[in-house]
């Protein structure tokens, strides 16, 4: 079962915002304000089902981690950088996620909720939602605003660029909730889809007509000033002009998760510290911009297979330990091969390593599904010289990546 190639990772709301609520009575003012330097994560999860032509073809779930960064503010405009990292869906319940894919995004919002973004961009998804009105809002007001949805129909299409349609979204101030021992402003969204692209050529295949919904719950945080959580049901159809129709439906949620900027020297010197009080042989320590890596090197396999031998076990368990001190950080487990084999061949079988390892990470608890994420980079990415054993033994290695974010 593959990952859909149209993800709904619902973050768009969420993006570089801080509501800021004026208490004026029942009435408040909402608008966005950024702090320059500001950090965060916003993790998305859907449980999607996809139906080909009417026929249920595949159900999916997808994570979505996305790194934020306020790098400037203009008044009261905020210029946002944003990392989305978008997983494949676990085969089955209580298994890891397997990366699917990175994107990038620049761009700049106002206090209003307006975006000043390149047209090229796949994510955020969902644009110009919420637009807040000027005017103070008291439980039970409505507006209306105009937004946009993108996509990336590159993979299932073949379509180059990103993939635009208008949405016009009816919003309603609900009043107040308590969820999560936390007094939360409302705010409900919804709104209906009915677009026909203009210029489609009949020889490309291309969608022709897209229909659909989406309801959509959005909880601000008022003593923080900041959003707290989103949920969504939604359903999409796009009818193509060779006559197939695909239907995306589903409910989907996403919530800010903040963290302490990593010390990334501190940690790295724990690390090293601990693995050598355990005596875990065949492990180097280094940091990077993601965050702090433990490198298992010559980690031990049956021969081409991902079973992992009963001696390695003991490693693992040793940094199951050590990872536990370190709660509140998400973890990449990356896995790397010598050069021998097909390219296709060498990244299946780091894949499946990777997997291994993150699941005996995950079923000793060490972390919870969606705090783990699992890549296979084959041997593109050697740390030694393929020509000798002892750089090929090196270059077999699994490493464990304490991120920043």
């Amino acid at each position: 079962m593959k990952r859909s190639w149209l993800t709904r990772p619902t973050v768009g709301l969420l993006l570089g915002l801080f509501a800021a609520v004026s208490l004026y009575g029942e009435a408040r003012q909402f608008e966005f304000r950024y702090r320059e330097g500001e950090r965060y994560r916003i993790l998305s999860t859907v449980d999607q089902e996809v139906r080909i032509n009417g026929r249920l073809s595949h159900e999916a779930r997808i994570l979505n981690r996305i790194a934020i960064e306020v790098t400037a503010v203009d008044g009261d405009r905020g210029r946002i950088e944003a990392t989305f990292r978008t997983s494949e869906e676990a085969f089955r319940a209580g298994q890891v996620f397997a990366w699917g894919e990175d994107y990038t995004s620049r761009f700049e919002r106002d206090a209003r909720g307006h975006y000043d973004i390149e047209p090229h961009y796949f994510m955020p998804v969902v644009r110009d939602v919420p637009v807040f009105p000027e005017h103070e809002l008291a439980p039970g007001d409505t507006w209306t605003a105009e937004g946009s949805e993108v996509h990336d129909f590159r993979r299932g299409f073949g379509i180059p660029e990103a993939f635009h349609f208008p949405i016009t979204v009816q919003y309603r101030y609900a009043g107040r909730e308590e969820r999560d021992g936390k007094e939360l402003d409302v705010i409900e969204m919804r709104y209906n889809v009915l677009h026909r692209p203009e210029g489609v050529r009949t020889q490309q295949v291309y969608p022709h007509t897209i229909t659909g919904y989406a309801d959509q719950r959005l909880y601000w945080d008022n003593l923080a000033g900041r959003p707290h959580s989103y949920e969504e049901d939604y359903a999409l159809v796009f009818a193509l002009t060779d006559g197939r129709t695909f239907e995306f439906s589903g409910t989907a949620e996403a919530r800010v998760v903040e963290s302490d900027p990593l010390d990334r020297d501190t940690l790295r010197t724990e690390i090293e510290r601990d693995l050598e009080e355990r005596g875990v042989e065949d492990t180097r320590v280094a940091s990077d911009e993601d965050g702090v890596t433990i490198s298992l090197e010559n980690i031990q396999f049956a021969p081409d297979s991902d079973e992992l031998l009963l001696s390695e076990r003991a490693k693992l368990d040793a940094i199951a330990e050590i990872l536990l001190r370190y709660p509140d950080r998400d973890i990449m487990v990356t896995g790397h091969t010598a050069l021998a084999g097909t390219e296709a061949g060498r990244r299946q079988l780091s894949e499946r390593r990777a997997q291994v390892v993150g699941q005996y990470l995950l079923d000793s608890g060490v972390r919870t599904t969606d705090q783990i994420m699992t890549r296979g980079f084959g041997a593109q990415r050697p740390v030694a010289d393929n020509d000798t054993p002892e750089g090929r033994r090196r270059n077999r290695r699994v490493e464990i990546t304490i991120m920043e974010h």
